[in-house]
């Protein structure tokens, strides 16, 4: 039994060589496949994605107090109503205000997949971002949902305050696509794709190729090999020295 499972062994190590030296004997095929997935990947992304633009407002949402103070409950409370401050930021009332207001040619649903609302850890600042293919365009639906949606809030929620933290930015750069991280995957795709083809091909390749393939699957012992290779390189040479004489 010991002599089995080292001889599997054996034959599994083998065959991990055999694979590792057939990933090295066509390592150049896996990398100009590589690259030449990564400059796809970067032409289709400069050609025929569009670039999108991002632009953030944050906002303060001041709860209803009888008093000037900020006690601790009031802070956990209002901590707690940030996410429904969220919801009302992105409810149809605010949506649809906000295409009424700048004469969007979309609707509300378009308009609701642009706008994505954070908020901070332990702060009741509301970070509300709109991504859009037009920096301008992106910047003013972003101040006008702030704007639409701290009176919805005030209604609503019977707020005291909200106040503007941060009004909306012009974007000077895209936020998407990102043109080396296209690169980058598409050159991990190339070189995934290229070394699970290469060991397909060998894997179901089962011809015999060498006095050791004979030995190893069909256990029989070699009386003699033909040197074919070498007959090969023979005639090719006098194949080239008649060339050359005919030249």
């Amino acid at each position: 039994m010991e002599n089995q499972h080292t001889t599997k062994n054996d034959e599994m190590e083998i065959d991990l060589m055999e694979i590792a030296g057939v990933i090295l004997s066509k390592l150049w095929i896996i990398i100009l496949s590589g690259i030449t997935a990564a400059l796809v990947f970067i032409v289709v992304t400069m050609l025929f994605i569009t670039p999108q633009y991002e632009s953030t407002t944050k906002m303060y949402v001041l709860s209803q107090q009888d008093n000037n103070t900020l006690t601790s409950s009031d802070m956990q409370t209002s901590l707690s109503l940030t996410k429904d401050y969220a919801e009302l930021i992105k409810s149809r009332t605010v949506t649809e205000g906000v295409i009424a207001q700048l004469n969007l040619d979309m609707t509300d649903k378009q308009l609701l997949q642009k706008i994505s609302v954070g908020t901070s850890s332990d702060t009741r600042i509301l970070s509300i971002t709109v991504t859009d293919e037009d920096p301008y365009q992106a910047c003013q639906i972003a101040n006008a949902v702030r704007d639409v949606a701290a009176n919805h809030i005030q209604n609503v929620m019977n707020i005291d305050a909200v106040n503007i933290v941060e009004t909306a930015n012009i974007p000077n750069e895209k936020a998407s696509p990102s043109l080396s991280k296209n690169a980058v995957m598409g050159g991990l795709l190339g070189v995934i794709l290229a070394t699970a083809i290469i060991l397909l091909v060998y894997l179901t390749n089962d011809t015999i190729k060498s006095q050791e393939d004979v030995e190893k699957y069909l256990q029989l012992s070699v009386l003699g090999t033909i040197p074919l290779m070498e007959m090969e390189k023979k005639s090719r040479k006098q194949k080239k020295g008649k060339g050359r004489k005919k030249r």
